[in-house]
């Protein structure tokens, strides 16, 4: 099929886009589609997504019109140019108007939308969704709500590209480590985790913000530590190749499975990205407890889950203690992964239920 692919693909620390475009972009590629890569710099466009924000909706205003005249444009000659069968994107409401959707299939091109938030943030691609022909949706619980909207969803789990996740001959460093952005209740995990003895380190944004002070008063052996992590434990946004060599350099790889940056009651859960990454990277991965993840790895035997911090802290402390077994459980969720979990997995099952198969 030829595929014409819209997605942000600019270096940005709050979105891995680098490595979406490795994932979704270089998948369509590997499994032989003539794919068409939208020529548009979206860096802003993905900076300035919630209209609720003024400053981002008079950018949105202002840039939507713009972008979606230049994918017109460019849609139209590259289906003059040989037939496009699909439009691929990676969009929120925030990049195109509904009716550049619609004008794109009346050239007869299916749309497809990949979106990965709407856990907590569907309201950002409501009013575009129902547009598309389909929506590719890794939330499960979330395909009724797409359903209310009018829109067509096929659920469509995340994954992992084995050509740029696979296990990387380093050194083995780190007892105890977590990749990502700090929010919600990791941050209080990560210190509590550190109270408890374990030597954990993080990698990711906003984690400076949690470096315990420097205290030059002479009492400080009296007044106590102030909380917070000591800044040898605290790393910066990690470039691909490193983060992906740092599943290798940590003996347990921790994963988060509540997702939102403010406090939500119920609070929800889910499948991440960094579940598949980490197993497909040969990591032994300790991830937050999802009962859907249950459907992708067998816990205990393909990774290890948690639900409580006092269970984490327990398994940590096991599995650092058994090297053997927690070898064994990495070596089985990366062939579960490399057997199941990969993104053309995901596109074939996809685009079979789409007829495109």
């Amino acid at each position: 099929m030829r595929i014409f692919y819209a997605a942000d693909s600019s270096p940005n620390p709050d979105f891995a886009s680098q490595l979406w475009r490795a994932n979704l972009h270089d998948s369509l590629v590997s499994l032989g589609h003539d794919v068409v890569e939208f020529r548009y710099d979206l860096a802003a466009t993905f900076r300035h997504l919630d209209p609720a924000r003024p400053e981002s909706a008079a950018f949105i205003a202002k840039n939507r019109p713009q972008l979606g005249a230049a994918l017109l444009t460019q849609i139209r000659a590259a289906h003059a140019a040989s037939p496009v069968q699909v439009f691929f994107s990676y969009f929120y409401d925030a990049c195109v108007e509904p009716a550049v959707i619609d004008a794109i299939r009346e050239f007869g091109i299916v749309t497809v939308n990949w979106f990965c938030n709407a856990s907590y943030q569907l309201h950002l691609v409501s009013e575009i969704a129902p547009h598309y022909d389909w929506c590719l949706v890794p939330e499960r619980f979330r395909l009724d709500d797409y359903r209310a909207l009018g829109a067509r969803p096929i659920y469509c789990q995340e994954a992992a590209n084995p050509h740029i996740y696979k296990p990387c001959d380093v050194p083995v460093e780190f007892d105890v480590a977590f990749a990502g952005q700090c929010y919600g209740d990791r941050p209080d995990t990560i210190l509590w985790l550190r109270e408890q003895g374990l030597d954990v380190r993080v990698w990711g944004a906003l984690w400076e913000h949690h470096i315990a002070p420097r205290s030059r008063n002479p009492l400080r052996r009296w007044l106590g530590k102030p909380r917070g992590l000591p800044a040898h434990a605290v790393g910066g946004v990690l470039g691909d190749s490193a983060l992906v060599e740092l599943f290798s350099r940590v003996r347990i790889n921790l994963g988060f499975a509540v997702v939102g940056e403010t406090p939500i009651t119920p609070r929800i859960t889910q499948v991440r990205l960094r579940d598949f990454e980490v197993p497909m990277s040969g990591g032994f991965h300790l991830a937050g407890h999802s009962a859907e993840l249950a459907d992708f790895f067998t816990p205990g035997v393909e990774i290890e889950t948690w639900r409580t911090r006092e269970e984490l802290r327990d398994k940590c402390r096991y599995y650092l203690a058994h090297d053997d077994e927690r070898r064994q459980i990495a070596a089985a969720g990366r062939a579960r992964a490399l057997r199941e979990h990969t993104w053309e997995h995901r596109f074939c099952a996809a685009f079979h239920e789409m007829g495109l198969a």
